[in-house]
């Protein structure tokens, strides 16, 4: 190979190659019709401040008359889970005739910093719950919780079991003192009082930065070297720019809600040790009975095995399913394994545990039913120091 290499002919072959599909691929970026995200159907039927609830369109005879409500982390944007239309698990689990609520957290700014990880879990997770309770006639719901997300629901399902029927967790962070995992190791030795008290919220950028850190090689430059070998190719392409854009659209972080959840769970591993408390409440994770279905990659190396697995055995309930699922922590949503295997696995799991519901469906509205009005956050309070949230109102509520 040094030998062609140093031969003229092939490295003007070479260059030739390369030019030639730089060329083509600045034909493809510039001709590449706008990428299509989110492509499921869906209608946003409540909305709290920044957090709003949105339900998918079901054109079809519903297979479980018990909703979904997904909670997705607050890192991320939680289209991922509806990248595009060959790569949904969203479509892939409307198709198997789920009712499915969504939230999408918004974009904290400056006027959020004040924000706890009470006002996340005891008003916004709790207000959705309760809206799709009352949407669709049903006492209790599944809670599906994804990442970060994973940890409010478990955490919510242990302070509000009498609202959950099924608890789903996905590749979600449990034991946070594992040493599996580099950001596991890295957020133990971080300054999040300073960082808090200088920035007020985390940036998204920080974030990204990283994550990134965590697989430099792979994340900054593996992917750029494979792409230049498809650039001709517009499907390739049209995929990269879809994961580029969800990847680098990281909303900020509220200061004290990523104080908290930085401290009490990467730093001092509250949650498995039975000291975490949200609102005057310990979360006792074996308050969780309800079934469970704890889905955790075998490759993850944002939220590793050692972090997921433990759950199972934290909580009470004894009809308990761990499901290892053979790829890393986008893969799971985006893999062509996980279109034919993950949507069918856990909408089979629900159907066996649907529990006697309404059947059917109420026909959707026309537009979005009259939303509450909002409350006053921390944020709107103003003035110096730390204001109460609008949890501080509502600590020691259970139902």
């Amino acid at each position: 190979m040094l030998r062609e290499f140093l031969d003229p002919k092939f490295f003007l072959q070479e260059l030739e190659e390369v030019s030639r599909k730089l060329v083509k691929g600045m034909e493809v970026l510039m001709t590449l019709p706008q990428v299509d995200l989110e492509p499921t159907p869906k209608e946003l039927v409540f909305q709290e401040d920044k957090m709003k609830l949105y339900r998918y369109v079901q054109e079809g005879p519903l297979s479980c008359p018990v909703p979904i409500l997904i909670c997705y982390a607050l890192v991320n944007r939680q289209y991922m889970m509806d990248l595009q239309s060959d790569r949904s698990l969203i479509r892939n689990l409307v198709g198997q005739g789920l009712d499915i609520f969504i939230i999408d957290w918004g974009y904290p700014d400056h006027g959020d910093r004040y924000l706890t990880l009470e006002d996340y879990i005891d008003v916004y997770l709790n207000d959705a719950v309760d809206h799709v309770r009352a949407a669709t006639g049903q006492d209790r719901i599944n809670l599906l919780g994804v990442c970060q997300g994973g940890t409010f629901s478990a955490i919510y399902a242990a302070l509000y079991p009498e609202k959950i029927l099924n608890l789903i967790t996905m590749v979600t962070p449990i034991d946070f003192h594992t040493t599996d995992g580099l950001l596991n190791v890295w957020s133990r030795h971080m300054n999040i009082d300073r960082m808090v008290d200088v920035m007020g919220i985390i940036p998204g950028e920080f974030m990204n930065i990283g994550f990134l850190m965590l697989k430099p090689f792979q994340l900054m430059v593996d992917k750029y070297v494979g792409l230049m070998d498809n650039l001709d190719d517009p499907a390739t392409v049209a995929n990269f720019v879809r994961m580029e854009h969800w990847i680098f659209d990281s909303p900020a972080q509220a200061g004290e809600t990523y104080r908290k959840f930085l401290k009490d769970l990467y730093q001092q591993n509250k949650l498995v040790k039975g000291e975490l408390e949200i609102g005057g409440r310990k979360v006792d994770l074996k308050r969780i009975t309800m079934p469970l279905l704890n889905i955790y990659a075998t490759e993850d190396h944002l939220v590793p095995p050692a972090s997921s697995v433990p759950l199972n055995d934290l909580v009470g309930s004894e009809d308990k399913t761990l499901y290892a699922f053979p790829g890393g922590h986008i893969g799971i949503y985006v893999s062509g394994h996980s279109q034919k295997e993950l949507a069918p696995k856990v909408a089979g799991w629900l159907k066996e545990r649907c529990g006697g519901g309404k059947t059917g469906r109420k026909k959707a509205a026309s537009k979005p039913p009259a939303q509450r009005g909002a409350k006053k956050t921390a944020a709107d309070k103003g003035g110096a120091g730390k204001p109460s949230g609008p949890a501080k109102k509502r600590s020691g509520k259970s139902g």
